[in-house]
């Protein structure tokens, strides 16, 4: 029953988590923009603290799915980065991150970048755990959830493809070249070699 309790549907503003951050000089580069690896940190900081508050414990960065860096933010912008999580599977889920720069000065704003993390739920003993439903509430979020299992078939397909070409590639190292295929004065194999006159 307790189980079951844990197991029970979480809606998505129950794990919401939003950052703010002031951008300082040991952020940037010589030209005064925000290091990427800044923005990353705190991207993955954001979403890490969202997918643990929906599994009700440990969670650990499986992928960085996609990071899109849309506009420099600069020293002196603050950085708003809110984390939400998408869509979960069986042990993982899919956090999505929307990162905004303020100019303090003037007010003006800019969606500065987008991420999508992939996260997995550990027990006790660090070993993959079941993770509670999300429940969608806005339809914004519906459209999320619906897109995070696009990215997911993606990336098993993915997967997939690349584990067939790497099968592919094996068998034919393996394999014992044809009868027919040119070969040199020891016996090696041509192939495709391309020859110079």
């Amino acid at each position: 029953m307790a189980e079951e309790e844990e197991l029970a549907p979480k809606p998505v503003s129950a794990s919401e988590v939003t950052l703010v951050q002031l951008m300082e000089i040991t952020d940037a580069n010589i030209a005064g923009i925000v290091h990427g690896g800044t923005i990353m940190k705190l991207v993955d900081t954001a979403a890490g603290l969202a997918a643990m508050k929906h599994c009700g414990g440990p969670a650990v960065t499986v992928s960085m799915d996609s990071m899109s860096f849309l506009a420099p933010v600069r020293i002196g912008d603050t950085v708003t980065v809110k984390a939400s999580v998408n869509d979960v599977g069986r042990t993982s889920l899919e956090v999505g991150v929307r990162v905004e720069s303020e100019n303090v000065l003037s007010g003006e704003r800019t969606h500065t970048g987008s991420a999508y993390l992939v996260f997995v739920a550990l027990d006790d003993e660090g070993k993959p755990r079941p993770v509670p439903p999300v429940a969608a509430e806005t339809q914004n979020q519906r459209r999320r959830e619906k897109e995070a299992k696009i990215r997911r078939e993606t990336r098993l397909a993915h997967k997939q493809a690349i584990l067939e070409h790497r099968d592919q590639v094996e068998q034919k190292q393996v394999a014992p070249p044809h009868d027919g295929e040119p070969k040199d004065d020891e016996g090696r194999r041509l192939g495709h070699r391309h020859f110079r006159m």
